[in-house]
């Protein structure tokens, strides 16, 4: 009998330095592959579409059908615990997502556990996409970070945050008991997530920029570090990954606080922080610029090739800096993918 594979994802995510690193593209489901805008078109509304395991499936599994990636992320929404805690959350054609006004803080908590019962549909996405993936592939489930979560709870949409922050400094301890539900919550849910197949998890924290560090190791750092020590409580052994996106020098903050084995980095990284990161015991992702590989060309080879050596010497994964955008050309991804992987990628569109 042969030994069962273990995913190159998986293996980077122990603190393996690979001769290539594993590669995957944070918003790979969907976005920029024309067979997902057909499936989008099916669906009645974003949410429904994220809700829907069939659906949710096909979107996940797309991406990794036209390239060698080395793992799948299921087709979710950071905004579906909200909507789960009874928050009206909705997302308006071209302008994003929506949300009601926030609800009392008490009556959010009283919902967090029947929260993960409303987002079995997505236990169900994950248990389907794993029944289908190569073993070779890892499958990556995910939650919004509560700070980012939060920003839209508090504010009603995306924006640039000044009002969440300036209630960060105006309410603190409303805003900390709203990040202890939605801690719960998250927690509950990257359990069920795990249970469901999922053999990394990642706590996309989008907006930790322009914080102050007291702050950002209260709102950031803290709720992090508790969500996955409730997730080991739990018995889960798998592995995270965390994005605290924008925070620059404070990158290192949260890599010595948090207790998540890989690291991921945005465009603004210096090569050595990421060796420092990596000489402390953690595993790295990132920092390629999503718009770098909008716009393509040598400048696009030439820093696919200086990510690779910089950090190819410890635990690293490729991948952007950021998502994917809609308006990526295809080519520009199968020739990264091609470029990392070593193996030869059709780019039709």
């Amino acid at each position: 009998m042969s030994d069962p594979i273990t995913p190159r994802l998986l293996r980077a995510l122990t603190g393996e330095t690979l001769e290539r690193p594993p590669i995957w593209f944070m918003r790979q489901a969907g976005r920029s592959l024309p067979e997902y805008l057909e499936l989008r078109a099916k669906a009645a509304d974003f949410i429904s579409f994220c809700m829907n395991p069939e659906m949710a499936a096909e979107a996940t599994l797309q991406p990794v059908r036209r390239f060698p990636l080395d793992a799948a992320i299921v087709f979710a929404d950071i905004l579906l615990i909200p909507q789960a805690l009874g928050q009206d959350v909705w997302f308006e054609a071209g302008e994003g997502p929506r949300l009601g006004a926030l609800p009392d803080i008490a009556a959010l908590a009283d919902q967090v556990e029947a929260s993960t019962g409303r987002l079995a549909n997505i236990g169900e996405t994950l248990s389907r996409v794993r029944a289908e993936l190569e073993p070779e592939r890892a499958l990556i489930g995910f939650a919004g970070a509560p700070w980012t979560v939060a920003t839209y709870m508090i504010e009603g949409r995306g924006s640039n945050r000044e009002a969440a922050r300036r209630f960060a400094y105006e309410q603190p301890e409303k805003l900390d008991a709203l990040l202890e539900v939605l801690v719960d919550a998250t927690a509950r849910y990257l359990i069920m997530q795990a249970k469901s197949g999922a053999q990394a998890l990642k706590l996309f924290e989008s907006w930790a920029e322009n914080l102050a560090e007291d702050v950002f190791e209260r709102i950031v750092v803290k709720p992090h570090a508790a969500i996955v020590e409730r997730v080991r409580a739990a018995g889960v052994t798998t592995p995270f990954i965390g994005f605290p996106r924008g925070a620059g020098a404070l990158v290192e903050n949260y890599a010595q606080g948090s207790p998540v084995e890989c690291v991921a980095l945005d465009t603004q990284a210096s090569a050595a922080m990421g060796r420092r990161l990596q000489a402390q015991g953690k595993t790295i992702q990132g920092a390629l610029d999503n718009l770098l590989l909008l716009a393509g060309g040598p400048a696009l080879d030439a820093r696919v090739e200086q990510l690779v050596e910089q950090w190819g010497g410890g635990p690293y994964i490729f991948n952007l800096g950021h998502g994917i955008m809609p308006a990526t050309p295809i080519p520009h991804i199968a020739r990264v993918v091609s470029q990392v992987t070593g193996k030869s990628v059709k780019a039709a569109a």
